[in-house]
């Protein structure tokens, strides 16, 4: 039976276009597709910590798949737009994060402030201090808006399950006593975002994803229809379960139909 076509993607990155180190041969003739028959697609990760031309640099080096900047929008980046579009005199900021996250911030003319901030954002950082979880703590505590990149608790790596985004933002939140504004998926700030940067309508465009939980949920939450591929976290014994399914799902990319000019 026939899929819907869509004119727009957003897909995710980790498990589903690659897993871990491994590649995913038909997620890349999956975007050669999408290259092929010039459908918009855009990369929506939580991935706080590289630039897009890092990422593009990453897919092309290590999985063969070449894309432009312009296909990556992460959560970093969601982030900086999502501040700077909420009041414009406010460009006052301390983050707790990596490089992805301090480019974005100045990209759209933030400039850092340890003291008396506006915003106090906290993305996944490999290098986090006492010193950083400090300062963060005393200014969301003086009234700084206090934003989250993204909520993931876990990252995957070979030695297993490391702290994410989400741990460090949670250590701070109880210090402050403070819910954290959450921008990533499965967050519909990040979707949002997302669509306006592609310039589609919400029915024209699917979520495509591995994770349930973030992926499948984040389309779910926006009002987006959802791909879920078999090919990375999520399971579709533990799918099954859920009480909302995907729109769609399929054991590989190689399985969906993106243009009727495919035979």
């Amino acid at each position: 039976m026939p899929n819907k076509l869509y004119k727009g993607y957003m897909i995710d990155l980790d498990g589903t276009i690659y897993r871990g180190k491994e590649r995913i041969p038909a997620a890349k003739r999956f975007i050669e597709r999408l290259q092929k028959f010039e459908i918009p697609f855009l990369f929506v990760t939580n991935n706080s910590t590289r630039t897009p031309e890092q990422i593009v640099e990453n897919l092309s080096k290590n999985y063969d798949i070449h894309v432009k900047k312009e296909n990556v929008y992460t959560s970093a980046l969601a982030t900086a737009d999502y501040i700077a579009d909420l009041d414009e005199h406010k460009r006052q900021v301390y983050a707790v994060g990596q490089l992805g996250l301090q480019q974005a911030l100045l990209d759209r003319r933030f400039r850092f402030n340890e003291q008396d901030p506006d915003y106090v954002v906290v993305g996944l950082d490999t290098d986090v201090t006492y010193h950083k979880l400090e300062l963060a703590t005393l200014a969301v505590r003086n009234g700084a808006k206090f934003i989250g990149t993204n909520p993931d608790s876990n990252l995957p790596s070979e030695r297993g399950m490391i702290p994410s985004a989400g741990s460090i933002v949670a250590c701070i939140e109880y210090a402050t006593q403070q819910k954290a504004t959450y921008v990533g998926k499965p967050e519909n700030i990040i979707m949002e975002k997302a669509l306006e940067k592609m310039n589609l309508p919400e029915d024209q465009v699917a979520m495509v994803g591995d994770n349930y939980r973030t992926d499948i949920m984040a389309g779910i939450n926006f009002g987006m229809d959802t791909i879920i591929v078999y090919t990375g976290l999520s399971t579709k014994e533990e799918v099954a379960c859920e009480k909302v399914q995907p729109t769609y799902q399929i054991d590989s990319l190689d399985e969906w139909q993106v243009s009727d000019e495919e035979k």
